[in-house]
């Protein structure tokens, strides 16, 4: 069995501003890198043209996901689902019994996601945007995810071993606009309470040598060899942040650690950040 328990939503579709902080360069400012085409090599384009594509239009024909073409909510032994507004965010949190030992990257791959587009809507309803968690001293995987709503409908996560439902949500009204297309947007943090915002307008094949919003320096110019800054990047409906730990090393960078795992439902965003930052 898995216990559910669902915490608070978020409906923030902004980065907080850190604006008194006069130390830091750039401060949390959402820029916008519309294409792949200014974070890759040339060599790379089409396949990542592609790829970016099907960001937004995969829906449901992903590994691991299904869908419903029924006209009415599917009657999944929960009362009521959880009522989300279009571009928002909440924390769904789970324990998963796999009867030995998981990771945050195998229990994601055994939720199941549903989505039940209303009528005129087509692919996803929602998307999950990071996990992280751990084994609990009872043998269960502990794992908590952030979920955020892109198109008026319904949807629901299962855990495959068990068929058991965890969590379904019910996303805007009838009638009601999908969120808009998403960009990406990739800062580092200063080290003084703000971040640099990578200028991806301007090119780069690396993010070593992507110029800063706002200014002449490269990010290899503020992040010295051997130290480890939080990354933050955005890429969903709501606007909200995915943090990871990532340390210099060279003309490289590398994860300090593998949670949480990012964007496990945008393959193709995992793929850019991974290019740009040489993992």
């Amino acid at each position: 069995m898995a216990k559910k328990n669902i915490h608070k939503q978020n409906t923030g579709s902004q980065v907080t501003s850190n604006s008194s902080n006069t130390n830091q360069v750039v401060v949390n400012q959402t820029v916008k890198i519309q294409g792949a085409k200014n974070w890759i090599a040339p060599l790379a384009m089409v396949v990542m043209l592609g790829a970016a594509a099907a960001i937004y239009f995969y829906g449901d024909t992903l590994f691991g996901k299904s869908g419903s073409s029924a006209s009415s909510d599917p009657d999944m032994g929960l009362k009521e689902p959880i009522k989300m507004n279009i571009a928002q965010a909440v924390m769904v949190t789970v324990e998963l019994d796999f009867g030995r030992p998981a990771t945050i990257a195998e229990g994601i791959q055994e939720i199941e996601r549903g989505y039940q587009p209303d009528p005129g809507q087509q692919g996803r309803t929602f998307a999950i945007l990071d996990a992280y968690g751990e084994m609990t001293p009872e043998g269960k995987l502990h794992m908590s995810m952030h979920v955020s709503s892109e198109k008026p409908g319904m949807g629901w996560l299962k855990f495959k071993k068990t068929g058991e439902m965890l969590w379904r949500g019910r996303f805007g009204n009838p009638g009601d606009a999908p969120a808009g297309t998403k960009s990406l947007t990739i800062m580092m943090d200063n080290g003084t309470g703000g971040n640099y915002v990578l200028d991806g307008g301007r090119g780069g094949s690396s993010a070593l040598d992507v110029y800063l919003q706002n200014s002449q320096q490269r990010l290899r110019d503020v992040w010295p060899d051997g130290s480890e800054r939080e990354f933050t990047f955005i890429y969903s409906a709501c606007g909200c942040p995915v943090k990871a730990k990532v340390r210099r090393v060279g003309d490289r960078t590398q994860r300090t650690s593998d949670l949480p795992v990012i964007f496990p439902d945008d393959p193709a965003a995992v793929q850019t950040i991974a290019g740009l930052m040489k993992w």
